[in-house]
């Protein structure tokens, strides 16, 4: 009974014990610095430069940097800068779909998986080695190709590869925490394995689930950006970061700005999740400490 008592008084100091590390930690500030800024000139970056991002004046193509235009316009006329900042807004919707879509799929899997064993066990596990067995990109190319080029399918194969890590990453977790004390103790008491799953597995994926989804946006949104690059995902004249990257390659030599802006974009982006998945990391893995 003491043992409980001091257990559940530790919970607090320990959540207090995260906060702290995560506030001294520089990387994970850093990262959300850099990706608050991005999603804030997302959100408000409309407000600022009142500009059609679809809207083609051939006049206007070309164009240096101007109050009108803070970066110019590309080969159509359009403005960089409002076609960047909606960019953002249409890359960040999508890998937040797509990050809620595997957490939902891929952590009642794994957590089931894991617990329960047995058949459904080995056929969730025959499934993931399958599907991993060659990298996610090609698996996202093979996926997006056969589905056809849209953004529904473009999320949809994103989905179809990127469960699978979590699926392994909680299975993982189930295996090593359903044997300690505390859930041998609630099958004694008489809890249901729906009590037991839900009230005393699944708090203890939170933490490794949180780093791994926040490792994985960096990831998602290269995904993202690549396969609108080949085609597969945001089609013309749709303002994506890849889309745009692909729009400028013709234009390269004589006018490199159409894809050096949205390639800072992606960079930009990348790093700025992976600092905050790093930092977070750090953070809550205890094994890191």
């Amino acid at each position: 009974m003491d043992g409980k008592i001091t257990a559940e008084l530790s919970l607090p100091l320990r959540r207090n014990d995260a906060g702290r590390r995560m506030l001294q930690n520089r990387t994970m500030m850093l990262g959300m610095g850099l990706l608050g800024i991005i999603v804030l000139l997302a959100l408000f970056g409309p407000m600022i430069v009142q500009n059609d991002p679809l809207t083609v004046q051939m006049g206007e193509r070309l164009l240096s940097p101007s109050w009108q235009y803070p970066l110019g316009t590309d080969h159509l006329g359009r403005c960089i800068f409002t076609r960047l900042v909606i960019g953002a807004q249409l890359t960040l919707g999508i890998s937040a779909i797509v990050i809620v879509t595997v957490i939902v799929l891929g952590v009642p899997l794994g957590l089931i998986s894991g617990y329960i064993g047995g058949r459904f066990d080995t056929i969730i596990m025959r499934l993931v080695d399958g599907m991993g067995a060659l990298p996610e990109f090609i698996f996202a190319i093979a996926f997006a190709g056969f589905l056809g080029p849209s953004l529904p399918n473009l999320i949809f194969a994103i989905v179809l590869v990127k469960w699978i890590g979590y699926a392994r990453v909680v299975r993982s977790v189930a295996l090593s925490e359903r044997e300690k004390e505390y859930v041998l103790a609630a099958k004694v008491a008489g809890c249901s394995t729906w009590t037991i799953l839900h009230r005393h597995l699944l708090p203890q994926m939170i933490s490794p689930v949180v780093v791994l989804a926040a490792l994985d946006i960096g990831k998602i949104i290269m995904i993202i950006s690549m396969l609108s690059y080949l085609g597969l995902g945001a089609q013309p004249p749709t303002p994506e970061w890849g889309a745009m990257l692909n729009d400028g390659r013709p234009y390269f030599q004589s006018a490199p700005q159409l894809m050096i802006y949205p390639g800072l974009a992606i960079m930009a982006i990348v790093i700025a999740c992976n600092l905050l998945g790093e930092g977070l990391r750090e953070a809550l893995d205890v094994r890191s400490r």
